[in-house]
């Protein structure tokens, strides 16, 4: 039993890379917990029919390619889609999307041989029922963001809420941090627009003209989708 994998628990929870390392080889399912914003993107693709494939790293556009997708762009670029779950609520079903994060999409790809949702507040309730029906170890990582300068993990208080959202449905015994993750989303459970627009990513986006976003990523069980990662691809979860 390792120090850090919080084997003696059945929901565990822990930030980012590290996190999903330890967690996910002694784990059943994985939920990656990324609010603002992949993880809502992904979410609100899926639910209408899109297929989003997770990307982090050089060569999207020649990965795009190989997989026969669309390569989504920037906020800022005019790309008919991109991490704005703003410009995927009218994605049509059949859509091929290669989706780059540095945080949500590089997680994704780092949590085999687990199961592994894409979790947010929008799919708190869903993503948890479909999780329980994959088993009963369950890893909720809340993803964080990056500092700019240094690039070094930034604990996020969207994603940590998020993951407590998410874990408020999870029966079974929960890891103290699973546990804390829990109280930050009861806490913020009454008034989760004005907690989440307060929040560092929140302003931020909001100060970039993004306000829609968060309103949408705000949406506590506002959807119904669990998209899981199959053959390298979110489509709507096949649990049993």
């Amino acid at each position: 039993m390792g120090v850090y994998d919080q084997s003696e628990t059945n929901i565990r929870c822990e930030w980012g890379l590290q996190g999903i390392a330890q967690l996910a080889p002694i784990s059943d399912v994985v939920v990656i917990v990324d609010v603002l914003s992949f993880c809502t993107s992904v979410e609100i693709a899926v639910s209408r029919g899109a297929v989003i494939f997770p990307y982090y790293g050089e060569a999207a556009s020649e990965y795009a390619a190989s997989v026969g997708a669309e390569l989504a762009g920037f906020r800022a670029s005019g790309s008919a889609y991109s991490l704005s779950p703003q410009s995927l609520v009218a994605i049509p079903a059949g859509t091929r999307l290669v989706l780059p994060s540095p945080n949500g999409s590089a997680l994704s790809l780092h949590g085999r041989p687990a199961a592994t949702l894409a979790g947010c507040l929008r799919n708190a309730r869903a993503v948890a029922q479909a999780a329980e029906k994959l088993g009963q170890r369950i890893a909720v990582i809340p993803a964080g963001e990056r500092w700019r300068s240094g690039g070094s993990l930034r604990p996020a208080f969207e994603d940590l809420v998020g993951a407590g959202a998410i874990i408020s449905h999870l029966s079974g015994s929960r890891s103290p941090e699973a546990s804390a993750a829990l109280a930050a989303f009861l806490s913020a459970q009454s008034d989760l627009e004005h907690w989440i627009q307060a929040c560092s990513s929140g302003k931020e986006l909001i100060a970039r003209g993004h306000a829609q976003d968060v309103a949408l990523a705000s949406a506590l069980n506002a959807g119904a989708s669990a998209p899981q990662l199959t053959n390298a691809a979110y489509i709507e979860s096949a649990s049993p």
